[in-house]
């Protein structure tokens, strides 16, 4: 053979030397065609070009330390055939210019705006910056947003969170050890410094694509846990980043195709960000290599070869020899089942069975007892103040929940606190005294642990009175209001314990929910291979728990904040508020309110299935119960009285000297143990005062018995039995009397109470129940549909491969396009904290198929298949209502002669189970027997099991074990039970049929709809694509 073509490694050492290239280059070297010359860095830095090796194809590119300019002279002078383009490199140091090239070629990025200083801190007008967003040029960007710095060497990117979400920011870094992010609470305005781009937080549910382009034709693409997470990096045993091969969609393998083209790199490597259906660009790095992956180092070596041969021999034969001509022994991994399932909680179904879905529907965790203060105002300043957040209308009511609301609501409140209403004479002292204490109580709660958060109050003001008033200008006449109603919500608020019971439930799950998987779920997560979607209601503390059970059960670290936005989608038409069932609730209450009071005791009728009849569960005695509750409420509410008024002294004192204390914005969210010193000072747990306790008691006694109309209000029952609950558990060390009497009475009380609350009888509770949980079973009826569909279609496809083997089990177009036609959606609207209203979207399922594992490179039994988790985060009305439609469906008219889906003995069971307290939650899960004929009811089966959440018995105990569980103040979770009889069989088929016809419809969810902004991604004309190829060097010969 003649002369072999030369190629020049004009590069630093300490990249020439780095493992990929030593290992492409010696794969290259192998083939015999080539001669390898290394430059070294004393030759590229001390020598003339002119004394530089010559050669035929020149592989150069910046790092560190590198003479971009010298390299560029020396092509100019020899003209090697260049595999990326020198001149090209310029622009990847300035984010600016890689952006700006990326849209000139219609490569998506994020929505972006640029903030250009001469000089640090330069003020500019096109620039504003408020409290949860920033405008650019008129472009407004709310948090949360990503701020850059211009230049690409600066890897200081931050993440700025909404308010909503517990604020603060997150800095992301080159990864130094373990770390690639780190969260500072505190942090709430941008920098000033420099030049930055901001763009928009593209929710990407928490792994990032980083692609590596050999020439336009050949891409490799890896998926990484995000660095947005929680910044801890995952590590192999070899102490590597774990990374995922995966595959890329049609339109990414376009992209990657692009960005070759366009920045002249044939060796590239990118970031995507794969965003609801969507993929952007959102980095682009210039020449960089795989590490660890053999397969690819085989790619590369080919597809370099080629590259070379075409430009400078192209008389050789550039096809590859049938074996190559290194023999790697690559270490194989051993493999394993992922999803074999051994046996479901319900008896074994042998090895034949597959976990296909897991649905978990669940309540939040320990919350403080939520409050509401109601009160009129006529003071002139709340009035204005009401004015100035409403527009100015004089009859809209406003809410206040912004910080900066609150704190003008805040510095109001202390100025009027202390004077008394004036002209007021003629009315009893007595309302102006409790007006006083009203003001007081508002100050009190704004004060409260010192920082302000729109997940924990919100303050409503509507205008009761007007009168008129001349105009200014003296036409005509205006409206002002003069009377207010102020309504102070708060409370609520998920507790340090109810943080660690999420944690420790999604740590349960992670091991035992699936099946043979060990820390499985770990690895089934991050390849892609586990489908994972987390949902939660608009409340505070559901989000809040949401996101700490994913940091259980996705083994994460840090603050929740980040994982709250990375990883949970708000859905509050799904698990928020009551929809429509109002009415039929307070017919409940009404027929529950005679029973309760009347003293009549029910006659069972059917002593067979105690549950069947009207007011199961209240108590015999109730009526006597009643007084017993109103005098142990007076007990304990006076023994706070003392103590609070203590403390007003205290206070007193303090505030005559003028002293108020800073805000504290950062104590935020960061509260995830007890504060110990708190509670050995003799003060309440967490951040409420004695004086908010004491409004908290005295507002119970107040409303719970009517001394002058003699009438119990029995919807107080619960708020008293919450209350104490928390007291017990939070405040034991405030050794109040008859504490525990009150919470034994209450809970009798209750236990007959809450759960007829949903409706008297089985009958009422069904129609309650599917009212209330309408949307939540449709949903959920999707994601089984859809899961069968999914699970289907793969078998359909393995059967062809096993009669016909040249069907490429990859064939995921294939199964693509049957998606398309056949399922519906998953995702309906699905609001998130990038925007708050309701974003319709392209076909869930269409996007989720794609996603997947690359099974060239994974070592896994069945990697065309999916595990589906869906958790639904919301309050105990959800839960008490899709049980009560689970339960009681087959009392329904069309579904007469149907036993129901739940056996007899967990009936019982149930109707025992007064209380689905904090975190207590109903999972289904779906097998797939795949034994059984595709066309067999019987190949889908459904496991139902529920746990009535925080184990309350330490409260009632006084034991050992109950000490331990008082100095935590956190209750253990029960365990789950079945709702079936060992070995029965539920199919998916027979579950569609029972509860259809109480949920949403499909059809009904909101269409999907195609995003805004990408049409015409291939409508380039073909004078365009004529100059792009000729840019390309490869064609010049």
């Amino acid at each position: 053979m003649g002369k072999k073509v030369t190629i020049g490694v004009c590069v630093m050492e300490k990249k020439a030397f780095s493992g990929p290239m030593l290992q492409i280059l010696e794969r290259l070297q192998a083939f015999g065609e080539f001669e390898i010359v290394h430059f070294g860095d004393k030759v590229i830095l001390e020598e003339p070009i002119e004394r530089w090796p010559i050669c035929d194809c020149l592989i150069a590119f910046y790092s560190s330390g590198y003479p971009l300019e010298k390299a560029e002279a020396y092509a100019a002078l020899r003209k090697p055939f260049l595999v990326n383009e020198l001149g090209q490199q310029h622009l990847l140091h300035d984010r600016r210019e890689v952006y700006e090239r990326l849209e000139m070629f219609g490569i998506p990025v994020p929505r972006y705006a640029l903030v250009n200083r001469e000089f640090p801190n330069q003020e500019l007008d096109y620039f504003v910056e408020e409290e949860d967003f920033i405008e650019v040029h008129g472009n407004k960007f709310w948090k949360p947003f990503v701020e850059k710095p211009v230049h690409g060497d600066d890897h200081g990117i931050m993440i700025y969170y909404p308010s909503s979400a517990g604020g603060g920011m997150k800095e992301l870094f080159r990864k130094v050890g373990n770390r690639s992010s780190e969260f500072h609470q505190e942090v709430r305005r941008v920098r000033r410094e420099g030049s930055y781009i901001y763009e928009e937080f593209m929710p990407t549910g928490g792994t990032d694509v980083k692609v590596y382009t050999v020439g336009p034709e050949y891409a490799h693409a890896e998926a990484r846990k995000s660095p947005v997470v929680d910044g801890v990096v995952m590590r192999n045993p070899d102490g590597k980043e774990v990374r995922y091969p995966v595959l890329l969609t049609p339109m990414e393998k376009e992209i990657s195709r692009e960005i070759c083209i366009a920045f002249q790199q044939a060796v590239c490597g990118f970031d995507l960000l794969r965003s609801e259906g969507r993929s952007y660009v959102c980095d682009v790095n210039g020449w960089s290599f795989v590490k660890n992956s053999y397969k690819y180092y085989d790619d590369a070596a080919c597809v370099l070869r080629k590259m070379f041969l075409d430009a400078k021999a192209p008389h050789l034969s550039s096809t590859i020899p049938p074996i190559l001509p290194w023999k790697v022994n690559e270490p194989v991994q051993p493999s394993e089942g992922l999803t074999r399932q051994g046996s479901g909680i319900i008896g074994t179904f042998g090895q034949s069975e597959e976990l296909r879905c897991v649905i978990a529907i669940i309540r939040h965790g320990d919350r403080t007892p939520k409050q509401k203060v109601k009160l009129k105002v006529t003071e002139e300043k709340l009035l204005n103040l009401m004015l100035k957040y409403n527009g100015g209308k004089p009859r809209a009511e406003t809410k206040l929940k912004s910080a900066v609301q609150l704190q003008d609501l805040l510095d109001a409140t202390r100025i009027l606190v202390p004077r008394i209403r004036p002209g007021r004479e003629s009315d009893s002292e007595a309302e102006d005294i409790e007006h006083a204490e009203k003001l007081r109580q508002v100050k009190a709660v704004l004060e409260e642990g010192g920082h302000f958060s729109g997940i924990y109050r919100k303050v409503q003001l509507k205008p009761l009175k007007w009168v008129k008033v001349a105009k200014s200008n003296g036409e005509g006449e205006d409206e002002k209001p003069v009377e207010a109603l102020m309504i102070l919500k708060y409370g609520g608020v998920l507790t340090h314990a109810g943080r660690n019971q999420a944690e420790e439930l999604g740590r349960y799950f992670r091991n035992n929910m699936y099946p043979g998987e060990g820390t499985g779920l770990l690895r089934l997560h991050s390849t892609y291979r586990h489908d994972l979607k987390i949902y939660s209601s608009d409340e505070g503390r559901v989000q809040m728990s949401a996101a700490a059970f994913a940091k259980g059960l996705l083994d994460l670290e840090g603050q929740l904040t980040p994982i709250l936005v990375s990883l949970v989608s708000k859905d509050s038409s799904m698990l928020d508020g009551l929809e429509n069932a109002s009415s039929e609730m307070e017919e409940a209450k009404a027929r529950l309110n005679e029973i309760i009071t009347s003293g009549i005791k029910s006659v069972n009728s059917n002593p067979e299935k105690p549950w069947m009849v009207d007011g199961a569960g209240v108590h015999p005695n109730a009526s006597e119960l009643l007084p017993e509750l109103v005098k142990l409420t007076k007990k304990v509410t006076e023994q706070v009285r003392l103590l609070a008024k203590d403390e007003s002294e205290e206070l007193a004192e303090a505030s005559s000297t003028g002293v108020i204390l800073p805000y504290d914005q950062a104590k935020a969210l960061g509260k995830t143990n007890i504060d110990v010193d708190r509670i050995a000072a003799g003060l309440p747990c967490g951040s409420e005062g004695f004086l908010l306790m004491f409004a908290r008691w005295r507002k119970l006694q107040r409303d719970l018995y009517n001394e002058r109309k003699e009438r119990f209000d029995i919807t107080q029952i619960p708020d008293v039995y919450d209350s104490c609950k928390y007291d017990l558990l939070h405040n034991a060390h405030l050794n109040l009397e008859g504490l525990d009497e009150l919470f034994k009475v209450a809970q009798l009380l209750a236990d007959g109470v809450i759960p007829n609350e949903y409706g008297i009888n089985p009958k009422q509770k069904l129609k309650i129940g599917s009212k209330i949980a309408r949307r939540l079973l449709g949903k959920i009826l999707i994601d089984l549909r859809n899961t069968r569909e999914e699970a289907i279609s793969v078998a359909e496809l393995k059967s062809a491969q096993d009669i016909n083997p040249s069907v490429p089990i990859g064939g995921r177009e294939e199964i693509d396009q049957r998606f398309k036609s056949q399922s519906k959606m998953d995702l309906a609207g699905k609001g998130s904290f990038t925007s708050e209203k309701s974003m319709d979207q392209e076909d869930d399922e269409d996007k989720e198929t794609k996603y997947r594992l690359d099974p060239k490179y994974a070592n896994v039994k069945t990697p065309e298949r999916h595990v589906r988790t869906r958790l639904y985060f919301t309050s105990e009305s959800h839960i008490h209502s899709l049980m009560n439609v689970l339960r009681y469906c087959n009392l329904d008219e069309s579904l007469q002669g149907e036993d129901s889906l739940v056996c007899d003995s967990a009936l019982e069971r149930l109707c025992k189970t007064k209380e689905l307290d904090y975190m207590s939650q109903i999972v289904l899960r779906l097998f797939e027997n795949t034994e059984v004929a595709l066309e067999d009811p019987k190949r889908f089966r459904i496991e139902m099991t529920f746990s009535r959440g925080a184990d309350l018995s330490p409260l009632e105990g006084n034991d050992s074990e109950a000490a331990s569980f008082h100095q935590e103040h956190t209750l253990p979770i029960m365990g789950p039970e079945r709702l079936q009889e060992v070995g029965s069989c539920l199919t998916l088929e027979m579950m569609e049929k029972m509860i259809r016809q109480f949920a949403m419809p499909a059809e009904d969810f909101p269409p999907p709809s195609i995003p805004q902004g990408f049409s015409g991604y291939f409508s380039k004309s073909a004078a365009v694509l004529e100059r792009l190829v000729n840019l390309w060097p490869f064609n010049k010969h």
